[in-house]
């Protein structure tokens, strides 16, 4: 089972990042009226002059734009900070027309890890590769030209919230983690049945918490997948301008930051009752189980739910470990010999002894 797991999951994962927008997915007009609603009272980080016709004129740009429309559609705009990601970013030291003529020209790199900030932005409809380029300014005090589908390969928005959400994207991170969790799930449920540990789901303690804990990381990830698989959008918005408040959000980043703040209230609920009802070798066995479980049901929802797979599952999930907890903590008696929890009298499961 465990190995077919790890098949199926990791031949999704090869899709993670190449999966189609679904035909349902929410109309783009939708998501760029919730975002304009969201900046016009800030306007954000936009920089741009207003022109005596009224049109909004990016400095240095070839072609008159909105620019309020280029932040909406493209999620970011003049005196934006990224930093980079991936290992270099070569930028062009020439102006941009130059490259899409086919002149001579010289480019520099920018190391992993460097800031920079875009100084100005172009549109060259006669570019047949990528019509918008970005001026980058870098630390350094230097300047370049880069195709903004190469910019945004390479980079990160300058804030540790947009590059986890980028490392948590990421295919090896997430084959990683599948390979790392069903080996710990392995190991754990192992030392369990040896021990007869308690377990989430399995041999659970008396408190809802964990369970609930699974359930609501489960819904997260279900959560997070259909953001991305019907309004991309909105994810792309909230990734360029991430926020822990709940209420900052249009309505369905809203609904997701609550179930993660959520997590977070569970999670210390579940270490509470964990602490209090075992002893502290069983407590730690127990969270790393509890964890374990977590950091499965993230993998499996978060990727099954991209291809549908994911909302059926949820409900049979919820279903079961719902029902698996009701029965095992509906029972009224307890074993006189060992403490058993017990569903009626008689002969104890776990030491053979009657009970009257």
């Amino acid at each position: 089972m465990a190995l077919l797991l790890l098949t199926i999951t990791i031949g999704n994962m090869g899709c993670y990042h190449k999966k189609t927008p679904s035909t349902f997915r929410l109309p783009d007009s939708i998501q760029e009226a919730q975002i304009s609603r969201r900046i016009l009272p800030t306007k954000d980080s936009l920089v741009f002059q207003q022109q005596a016709n009224d049109h909004n004129t990016w400095h240095g740009s070839t072609n008159t734009m909105d620019a309020f429309a280029f932040r909406v559609k493209h999620h970011y705009s003049q005196g934006f900070n990224f930093v980079v990601r991936e290992d270099t970013l070569m930028l062009l030291k020439q102006q941009p027309e130059e490259a899409v003529n086919h002149l001579k020209t010289d480019s520099f790199p920018i190391a992993k890890g460097k800031s920079l900030v875009v100084a100005d932005i172009r549109i060259l409809p006669n570019d047949t590769i990528d019509s918008v380029w970005v001026h980058i300014a870098t630390e350094d005090y230097t300047f370049g030209w880069v195709r903004e589908r190469q910019l945004l390969k390479k980079v990160d928005p300058d804030d540790p919230i947009s590059q986890f959400i980028s490392l948590f994207s990421n295919t090896h991170t997430l084959f990683f983690l599948v390979v790392i969790s069903l080996i710990s799930v392995s190991y754990l449920l192992r030392k369990i049945r040896k021990r007869k540990a308690n377990i989430v789901h399995f041999n659970d303690i008396n408190s809802f918490y964990p369970t609930l804990l699974a359930l609501t990381v489960a819904s997260s990830a279900t959560f997070y997948a259909s953001i991305q698989l019907f309004a991309s959008e909105t994810w792309r918005e909230f990734y360029f301008y991430p926020s822990l408040n709940p209420f900052s959000q249009p309505l369905l980043l809203n609904i997701f930051l609550v179930l993660v703040w959520a997590m977070v209230i569970l999670a210390i609920a579940a270490l509470d009752d964990v602490r209090r009802l075992l002893r502290s070798s069983d407590a730690v066995l127990y969270l790393c189980g509890l964890a374990a479980v977590c950091a499965v049901n993230y993998i499996i929802f978060s990727v099954l739910t991209l291809y549908y797979i994911g909302y059926v599952l949820l409900l049979v999930y919820i279903y079961y470990a719902v029902r698996v907890w009701r029965r095992r903590h509906s029972d009224t008696f307890e074993c006189g010999n060992c403490g058993a929890r017990l569903h009626r009298k008689g002969r104890c499961p776990n030491c053979g002894v009657m009970n009257e």
